[in-house]
């Protein structure tokens, strides 16, 4: 009977102590710190406003889950008259590799919350100001995204940050659980001649529905002979590059399924996808379509679909890239057999307006363009003259 006693003494010391120790570790819940908004430029781009420092300018930030630190505009680091060090460190993007300077020890403000000690490279992105029409003074990766939840809502453009702790998922999405080594790879399938499962970069940065490289079209045989391409010119890091375009069957995340998906497909030269761990990237045209829920800390992704989830996709192919230099919207390139060079339309002419529309508003004259087997009327000026021309935009599909 003792014995008993004793058994069931030592048991319950047991019990409690267990009890005790689950306590002490039991992880506060997370803390929701501020909330933003944000807008959104062609295909999904993020951007957030936030200030450096004591600089009273309100900075524009693309939040990017493609770039591994945080990143400042060389213009608007000489406009701050911001001084960089010198580094050996390189980064490298689709279009180039090239070594880059740093602000050490900075600060970022958002409404609510202060984000101390980043180390910014500097970066040229006067080619993402001309592709967006808008200024760009940085980005926002990893250095960032990894210290906090962040929730992010399409439907209302808004952004949370959370500080690091429990957090029940609400119901109806889905948990991915990526490799998340500064770039984030997730496993995806996807399907056209053959179907394929590999890792992706996972890229809110990228305003395109999937980027493949070329090594893995290839070596993978995802596309059957005779698939057909549209040519056009991608920009990235680094400047402009050709790219094809064409339609891919279907694309699988998790139980999400999109079908007849618009890919491009580039010649990987600077290794940006290290190629075979990854087969390209996936991009914002596809992940708008989720709310999602970012959660580095615990090396969770969370899915839930939104009101853009079954947007259709843009099929229209017109050939025709603008750009706004300086003020002036450009014709940037124009792509051989498309619709834009059968119309006459040359790289370096003047846009003055598209259908009529004279704001001079580069993300408008890009939706006109988007609309396919539309005719669109393009009044432009070459040499001091003013000319029109129409032409109807393709469809891929």
């Amino acid at each position: 009977m003792r014995k008993k006693a004793l058994i069931l003494f030592f048991f319950s010391c047991f019990i409690s102590l267990f009890i005790k120790a689950q306590e002490v570790f039991v992880e506060p819940p997370a803390k929701l710190l501020t909330t933003v908004p944000f807008t959104q430029l062609t295909g999904g781009i993020i951007i957030l406003q936030a200030k450096l420092g004591d600089y009273p300018d309100t900075l524009n930030f693309v939040l990017d889950t493609g770039s591994s630190g945080i990143s400042l505009d060389s213009t608007t680091a000489d406009y701050l008259q911001l001084k960089p060090i010198p580094t050996e460190k390189t980064i490298k993007g689709i279009a180039g590799t090239h070594k880059v300077s740093f602000l050490y020890n900075q600060t970022l403000h958002f409404p609510g919350l202060d984000i101390d000690k980043l180390n910014f490279h500097i970066n040229n992105y006067d080619i993402l100001n001309a592709v967006y029409g808008e200024r760009i003074d940085g980005i926002i990766g990893y250095s960032v995204i990894s210290r906090y939840i962040l929730m992010l809502n399409y439907d209302s453009l808004r952004i949370s940050f959370y500080a690091p702790g429990q957090l029940k998922y609400p119901k109806g999405g889905y948990l991915l659980k990526p490799s998340l080594n500064l770039l984030v790879a997730q496993n995806l399938t996807v399907k056209d001649y053959r179907s394929v499962s590999t890792r992706f970069l996972f890229d809110i940065g990228a305003g395109v529905c999937m980027l493949l490289s070329k090594e893995f079209i290839n070596d993978s045989s995802l596309f059957a002979k005779g698939k057909k391409f549209w040519s056009k010119e991608g920009e990235g890091l680094g400047g402009r590059l050709d790219m094809d375009l064409t339609l891919l069957k279907e694309v699988r995340i998790g139980p999400y399924h999109f079908k007849r998906v618009p890919v491009h497909v580039f010649d990987d030269k600077h290794d940006v996808t290290s190629y075979p761990y990854m087969g390209g990237l996936i991009g914002n045209d596809i992940l708008r379509r989720f709310n999602t829920i970012f959660n580095y800390p615990k090396g969770d992704i969370y899915l839930m679909p939104n009101s853009r989830f079954s947007e259709p996709f843009d099929y229209s192919y017109s050939g025709l890239e603008l750009y706004l230099v300086n003020g002036v919207i450009i014709v940037g390139d124009v792509a051989k057999g498309s619709p834009a060079e059968a119309a006459g339309l040359k790289e370096g002419d003047e846009v003055l307006a598209v259908n009529k529309n004279f704001t001079q508003n580069l993300n408008q004259f890009k939706v006109a363009l988007q609309i396919p087997n539309e005719k669109v009327k393009i009044l432009y000026r070459r040499n001091g003259e003013l000319n029109e021309v129409e032409f109807k935009v393709k469809s891929i599909l």
